[in-house]
């Protein structure tokens, strides 16, 4: 098992801010705030927040080969489909990228989130969808890995330029 210590962009755990490309630390966000649990990282039904997105995972599947029917998309290795419910808690309206979304597996590699599967997955709701400010929705974010690959983190991000936040998804 990894121990996974990533930076939020304002986590309530104190210390100095995460740094952005380029090495430059970048200042806490009002909103940017997680809830964490007895062991200290949130995991899979935890409410976690990154700048105007509140994300909570529900379930994680692993092991999907293809997408969309007949004219859809075969995985390379497997999708793994993340899904989860983005809230916006800020006061104005912010596009959800499934493509700002990281997954990690147990060597800590990063995986870039499929957009193009996504598009051929109907519920995904993945792909720069405006979410007004108070309203959430379901969706379900693509990664296209490795047949061997168990993902345990995964790193949220209300924008490709926020700081992010961790998620357990062994717990």
């Amino acid at each position: 098992m990894v121990v996974i210590a990533v930076a939020s962009a304002g986590g309530g755990g104190g210390g100095a801010p995460p740094a952005a490309e380029g090495g430059t630390a970048v200042a806490p966000r009002e909103g940017d705030q997680q809830k964490t649990s007895p062991e200290g990282e949130p995991g899979i039904g935890d409410p976690v927040r990154d700048g105007k997105f509140e994300f909570t995972v529900t379930r994680v599947q692993p092991g999907v080969q293809k997408i969309g029917g007949e004219f859809g998309k075969e995985a390379q290795g497997q999708f793994i489909l993340v899904h989860m419910t983005v809230s916006n808690i800020g006061d104005e309206a912010q596009h959800f990228d499934g493509d700002a979304q990281k997954l990690f597996d147990v060597k800590d590699r990063e995986f870039s989130a499929d957009a193009l599967a996504a598009i051929y997955l109907e519920e995904s709701k993945s792909f720069l969808n405006e979410i007004n400010p108070g309203n959430k929705v379901k969706g379900i974010v693509v990664f296209d890995v490795p047949k061997d690959v168990k993902p345990v983190k995964l790193e949220l991000h209300d924008s490709i330029f926020s700081g992010g936040v961790a998620v357990d998804l062994t717990r």
